[in-house]
């Protein structure tokens, strides 16, 4: 892997958010944040000042929880960790995927059943603008939505699969397999390379990534913090 990609790598929402994904950028500052209804992830220096803190809470608003991917640090006093977590970072450069006949594309249409399932399966963050990231797979039983992987985080010559989750009901099955190789066919035909992310403590997803040719790259941290009530003044 050469030294360009371990940079977008180690900071794929900012490589994402200030390439493939601009669209859906907002930026003050240093700091970058997807459109709240798109996803709540948000992109901070390595080293971030009272500045940079500041343009997060105006980014995010009084109250509101801003998700960090990789930040070793913590916010100032007078924010609230709303969660930290130890997770780890698959790459898949030998992962070719194959299409899968039962997979459907998911569309506008779906996403009312895509945020049930995800209720019910709690995947990751997951909201009502998150489809228009990238191509989003499901399978159906019996007209009913019990699978589905998709695209979210795009740093230049990667895409993230993202959203894997399967009905209880059918779990078992291997539909979550069939589906991540399905959205890895797809990213591999644009000539991309897919990655992901999940929990260092889930020890089953880690064994079906790998088990589909994922390896370990990194340790990361999934970080969420609210900002303050009293919103701090940001930059000019």
């Amino acid at each position: 892997m050469s030294e360009a990609y371990d940079g977008v790598l180690d900071h794929p929402a900012r490589a994402a958010l200030t390439g493939p994904h601009a669209r859906f950028a907002e930026a003050r500052g240093r700091v970058l944040r997807y459109h709240a209804d798109v996803a709540p992830w948000v992109a901070v220096p390595d080293d971030p000042s009272d500045a940079d803190w500041a343009d997060v809470a105006a980014l995010t608003g009084p109250g509101g929880e801003a998700l960090l991917l990789g930040f070793p640090g913590s916010a100032p006093a007078g924010w609230r960790t709303v969660f930290r977590a130890e997770g780890v970072q698959l790459v898949g450069e030998d992962v070719a995927g194959e299409p899968d006949p039962e997979a459907v594309l998911l569309g506008p249409a779906d996403v009312p059943e895509m945020l049930d399932l995800v209720a019910r399966t709690r995947p990751g963050p997951f909201l009502h603008r998150t489809r228009e990231l990238g191509t989003y797979l499901g399978i159906r039983r019996r007209g009913t939505l019990v699978a589905m992987a998709g695209e979210r985080l795009r740093p230049p010559g990667w895409t993230e699969i993202s959203a894997v989750c399967t009905d209880p009901a059918v779990r078992g099955q291997g539909l979550a397999g069939r589906l991540v190789r399905a959205v890895a066919h797809g990213i591999r035909e644009r000539g991309e390379i897919p990655f992901l992310h999940t929990g260092a403590d889930n020890a089953g997803a880690i064994r079906l990534y790998e088990s589909l040719g994922f390896h370990h790259r990194r340790d990361t941290v999934f970080y969420g913090t609210r900002v303050p009530d009293g919103v701090l003044e940001p930059t000019a």
